[in-house]
């Protein structure tokens, strides 16, 4: 047998002869080719039915109900999730509240103190730096938000306690250096009489003085030489009008022949307040104040407690 070979555009044909045996040979190759190709595609059509079959409506059913309890699980999580965050609000909120009292316990015992209110700022936040170093890459977890915040809340616990024990101590120490009797009775005038034995001015007799007189201007302040409470503010026979301060630890100050009397039985009154305006009521000869100091309700010599110094 000849074969022709043919060549694109103008080349020349060329034949070539072959056997009968070459020719038996290539058709039983060309039939096997086609007989395995048939066959594959045989068997891959049964595996795809063999799928198709092994899909059950029972298989189909077990899947949606794996599904159905995985998306039950995700609610129960954000659930959990969420409340979990609403527990960190509330303590944040907590703790917010009780960072508000440590700012006002703070401005307040800045305030007693007498601190420099630019040093001590409770409405600043603190001043903080430092060298940048590398950043770790975990977060934070819900559980390690969780002791950072009861640390915190211990912390803030044990400095207001503190802060307290602080103000209570300030208002305490401020307390006795208001009830520390020091100082004259006035902010302008002189002393005019002694304590002691003296020449009575109406009888020319001698006479025991228990106070100290200092004259001054009609009409001049007459000042608390400490902090107390009021426990006479009216007229009395033979001082005039009269104001007498308890100071505690039992003190007590007297201020007599005022012209007007400013403060009422009762008041409470602190160190430097005006009591009442000089005058001459009562038994007086001029403008002036009688100071007397009784000690345990005993008269005292207020001349010591004058020239003492104020705390």
């Amino acid at each position: 047998m000849n074969i022709i070979f043919l060549r694109d555009g103008h080349g020349q044909s060329r034949a070539r002869s072959m056997g009968a045996r070459a020719v038996v040979l290539t058709v039983v190759l060309a039939l096997s080719l086609v007989a395995a190709l048939l066959a594959g595609a045989f068997w891959l059509g049964r595996q795809s039915a063999a799928s198709d079959a092994s899909i059950t409506p029972e298989l189909v059913k077990t899947w949606q109900e794996n599904l159905k309890q995985q998306k039950e699980e995700i609610r129960t999580y954000k659930s959990l999730a969420q409340q979990n965050i609403d527990a960190l609000t509330l303590r944040m909120g907590e703790l917010q509240a009780r960072l508000l009292r440590l700012d006002a316990l703070g401005q307040r015992l800045t305030d007693v103190a007498g601190l420099d209110e630019g040093e001590f700022d409770f409405e600043s936040s603190p001043a903080l730096g430092g060298p940048e170093e590398p950043a770790l890459e975990q977060s934070f977890s819900v559980p390690m938000l969780t002791q950072v915040l009861e640390s915190i809340e211990q912390q803030a616990e044990s400095r207001e306690q503190q802060l307290r024990v602080m103000d209570e101590l300030f208002v305490n120490q401020r307390f006795q250096r208001e009830q520390f009797v020091a100082g004259r009775p006035i902010k302008k005038g002189w002393l005019s009489s002694h304590y002691g034995f003296r020449s009575d001015p109406f009888t020319g007799k001698r006479a025991w003085h228990s106070g100290v007189d200092f004259a001054g201007k009609e009409g001049s302040d007459i000042v608390a030489v400490a902090g107390g409470v009021v426990t006479h503010s009216e007229e009395r026979f033979g001082y005039g009008n009269l104001v007498e301060v308890n100071h505690g630890g039992g003190l007590v100050t007297r201020y007599a022949h005022c012209a007007k009397l400013m403060v009422k039985t009762g008041d409470v009154v602190q160190k430097g307040q005006v009591l009442a305006k000089m005058g001459s009521t009562g038994r007086s000869t001029g403008p002036h104040v009688h100071f007397e100091v009784l000690q345990d309700g005993r008269s005292a010599n207020p001349t010591k407690f004058i020239h003492r110094a104020s705390r």
